[in-house]
């Protein structure tokens, strides 16, 4: 739709940058941009209520950002793609198809969310991370690196699901806690290059590497036992990857 922007309403990024009050030809008042390549004026896409857009980033096709959102960097938001709340859309990041990503999610990087994938919650997907299908994403849930979360895949709560985590189903991953001394959160996910992955804490690695670390840490104690309870759960739960028909 086209828009002027409106040069006596104006805001200040952190980094110094004024953004414009958009004015949309229809007599509706926008949300904010840099500069009109923000917002591809030939495409349907909307940015308003207090949202935000600046940088090197656009948002274009149907989409819609709105709320206190906020999209920058090099990041782009097209499709049906809505991004509203108070979530962040930056770096080289994409969201697009019908992915809806708000709440206070964070997705950065190089991550892409799209289909009919959510992110929401406190949630943050980045790195080389990839959530797709009808995944959701939500809590406090990070999936980073070069995982991918597809299909019906869930990801709640305290999850960390980074590596090479392979998450298309419910059962492709599970998260138990609080555990061991720290109280912390143990990931167990499918993986396309240790069959199945351990995360907790600063430890990320294989079965057998985590049965190890749990020995040499805890041993035969209320904690190690814990873990190993954990292990067996894992074990019923969780497929190897390329274990599956």
């Amino acid at each position: 739709m086209q828009y002027t922007l409106d040069q006596s309403d104006t805001v200040t990024t952190p980094n110094g940058a004024t953004l414009y009050r958009i004015r949309y030809v229809d007599g509706t008042r926008g949300g904010y941009l840099q500069s009109t390549a923000n917002l591809d004026p030939g495409s349907n896409a909307r940015v308003y209520g207090n949202a935000r857009v600046y940088g090197d980033a656009q948002v274009s096709g149907d989409a819609r950002v709105y709320g206190n959102a906020r999209v920058y960097g090099n990041a782009r938001v097209y499709g049906d793609a809505q991004v509203y709340g108070n979530a962040r859309v930056y770096g080289n990041a994409r969201v697009y198809g019908d992915a809806r990503v708000y709440g206070n999610a964070r997705v950065y990087g190089n991550a892409r969310v799209s289909g009919d994938a959510q992110v929401s919650g406190d949630a943050w997907v980045y790195g080389n991370a990839w959530v797709s299908g009808n995944a959701w994403v939500s809590g406090n849930a990070w999936v980073s690196g070069d995982a991918q979360v597809s299909g019906d895949a869930q990801v709640s709560g305290d999850a960390q699901v980074y590596g090479n985590a392979q998450v298309s189903k419910p059962s492709h991953s599970l998260a138990l806690g609080p555990l061991g001394s720290r109280n912390a959160t143990l990931t167990v996910c499918r993986d396309s290059k240790l069959g199945v992955s351990y995360v907790t804490g600063c430890f990320f690695g294989s079965r057998d590497a985590f049965i190890a670390a749990i020995g040499a840490t805890h041993g035969n104690t209320h904690h190690g036992n814990a873990y190993a309870a954990a292990i067996m759960l894992a074990d019923h739960v969780v497929p190897a990857f390329g274990s599956e028909n």
